[in-house]
């Protein structure tokens, strides 16, 4: 059982002619999600690598293909135009890996998702993967094996699939990178995740961890979650309150950023600590109050999730 994504999952990429949306389409094929269509405006007729329809909107898509849930690599000018196409298309769920989208149109995107009913994920972030199970694995040079895979799984965003392995920990973050170091941590150390998720790092979001946390606590294959979370905004804070009310499951958590100072932004639109409010301290402290357990340093995240899960 996987959230939000499985190998039945149609997918269709919009922006898929341009430089990352080529590159990360043909990642995504080889790692066996199913995409059925792509989406560059003009350009409908042709076929993107000899074998995926591309068509000019995204409904003419969905009503050829069936295709479900859209991957957005959209440049941030015309990203709300892409978004908003997307919505009313009729899928259920829409990744934007797209950065940069002015805040303004976030607003507006996630107040016309909301009334659709349509799950957003992003913007600003790497996407959602529900890891297949490797076929074989070949090592390389100074860094983890990449494997090739037989399918079972599902990848629609731009993270390395190779550093994910089939397993029970959920994974949920604000952080593109610092979701791959969880990520090959846990699988080090013998466990794997049951989906992986990117919520993204902007100021406005059209998911929240309190929105994933409840679809893993849901999950019946999910016996652990991480959280990782960074200054700016108090969505770990509210997460922290949902956790202590409603997760049975154990979560570890860490807050990256501890060092940034007030009113610089550290990377991400939404990581910035104004007002005296967002602190990575304040964050903690209130973590740890509702029982949940926070690592110092990132690089302690996969053998704390293995104590913590042996000790369930």
């Amino acid at each position: 059982m996987s959230i939000l994504v499985n190998k039945g999952t149609r997918v269709v990429v919009q922006g898929i002619t341009g430089s990352a949306g080529s590159f990360h389409t043909r990642q995504m094929l080889e790692y066996g999600t199913n995409i059925v269509a792509g989406v560059t405006p003009k350009k409908g007729g042709m076929k993107f690598d000899d074998k995926i329809p591309v068509f000019d909107t995204v409904r003419q898509a969905v009503n050829a293909t069936g295709a479900n849930t859209s991957v957005v690599f959209v440049p941030a000018a015309f990203a709300l135009a892409a978004l908003l196409e997307a919505a009313e298309a009729g899928l259920k769920l829409v990744v934007a890996i797209t950065e940069g989208i002015p805040t303004l149109d976030m607003v507006k995107a996630y107040r016309f998702y909301r009334e659709k009913g349509v799950c957003l994920i992003g913007p600003n972030g790497p996407g959602v993967i529900t890891p297949a199970e490797p076929a074989f694995a070949k090592a390389t040079a100074g860094g983890p094996a990449r494997r090739s895979f037989s399918g079972g799984g599902c990848k629609v965003g731009i993270m390395p699939g190779y550093i994910h392995k089939n397993g029970s920990v959920g994974v949920v973050s604000r952080s593109g990178t610092l979701t791959y170091e969880a990520v090959w941590q846990i699988t080090k150390v013998g466990l794997g995740q049951s989906t992986c998720v990117g919520i993204g790092g902007d100021a406005v979001l059209g998911t929240s961890f309190t929105d994933i946390l409840e679809m893993f606590q849901k999950d019946s294959e999910t016996e652990a979650i991480v959280m990782i979370g960074e200054i700016g905004g108090t969505m770990e804070e509210e997460a922290a309150d949902y956790i202590k009310s409603n997760v049975t499951k154990p979560v570890v958590a860490f807050i990256a950023g501890k060092t940034a100072p007030k009113g610089k932004r550290m990377g991400h639109a939404g990581a910035i600590i104004s007002g005296g409010k967002g602190t990575a301290q304040e964050k903690v402290e209130k973590l740890t109050a509702c029982g949940i357990t926070v690592v110092p340093n990132p690089a302690e995240i996969g053998k704390t999730v293995k104590e913590v899960m042996n000790a369930e």
